[in-house]
C-alpha cells in the first residue's frame, strides 16, 4: 500500500493511496484478476502527479525465461530495450487524456531486486497498518479474512456472500495469436 500520509524517503513524495503495481514481463497474457506466482526482478519509482507510484517488475515463475531472469540487469541483457520502452510508456500513457507526463525518481533508473524487496516490505507494513487501524484510510475497502487484528475482519462465509454479489466476468473475445509474440526495440536515436 502506497500510503498517502507517508513521505517516501527515496522519492520525497507521498504515496498514491493504491497497492503496488506489478509489471509482469513474461510471454503469456494473464486473464483479468488472475493470480500468478512471480519472481521479483526490480522496481522503478514513478511520480504520478506528485505522488509515489512504485512499479514492481516481475516474471511469472512458469514463464520459459524465468530461469534466465533473476535481477533487473538480466532483463536488459536478455530483453534489450524492454525496460526503456516500458519506462517510456509509463511516462506518456496519461498524456493523451490531458494529464501531464509522469516523472521518475532516480532519473528513471530501474532499481534491483534487493531494492524492490525492501519497497515491498515497507509498503506491506503500510498495508498492515491500513487494515489494522480503524480510520487510517476510510476510503479504502479493507474487508479481509486473514488479518486477525483487522477492524474489517470477516468470515469466509461473509466473504463468499460479498463475492457472490459481483456479476460473473465474461471471458471476452478470443486472444489474437499475433499478440502473443514479443519484440525488442533498440533505439537508434
Amino acid at each position: 500500500m502506497e500510503d498517502p500520509a507517508h513521505v517516501d524517503v527515496n522519492t520525497k513524495a507521498k504515496g498514491d493511496n493504491d497497492p503496488l503495481d506489478a509489471v509482469e514481463i513474461g510471454a503469456g497474457v494473464a486473464a483479468r484478476g488472475e493470480v500468478k506466482q512471480v519472481k521479483i526482478l526490480g522496481v522503478i519509482a514513478m511520480i504520478d502527479e506528485g505522488e509515489t507510484d512504485w512499479k514492481i517488475v516481475c516474471i511469472d515463475r512458469n514463464d520459459p525465461m524465468a530461469g534466465e531472469l533473476n535481477d533487473i540487469g538480466d532483463v536488459e541483457k536478455k530483453m534489450p530495450g524492454y525496460l526503456e520502452a516500458t519506462r517510456d510508456w509509463f511516462r506518456i500513457y496519461k498524456f493523451p487524456t490531458g494529464k501531464p507526463m509522469n516523472d521518475f525518481a532516480f532519473d528513471g533508473v530501474w532499481k534491483d531486486k534487493a531494492f524492490a524487496d525492501n519497497i515491498i516490505k515497507e509498503t506491506n507494513g503500510h498495508w498492515k497498518k491500513l487494515v489494522s487501524d480503524k480510520g487510517v484510510s476510510d476510503d479504502v475497502a479493507t474487508k479481509n479474512t486473514s488479518v486477525q487484528s483487522s477492524h474489517s475482519l470477516i468470515t469466509v462465509d461473509e466473504a463468499t456472500q460479498v463475492l457472490n454479489k459481483v456479476p460473473a466476468s465474461s471471458t471476452g473475445p478470443a486472444v489474437e495469436p499475433s499478440t502473443q509474440n514479443q519484440c525488442f526495440v533498440k533505439r537508434t536515436i
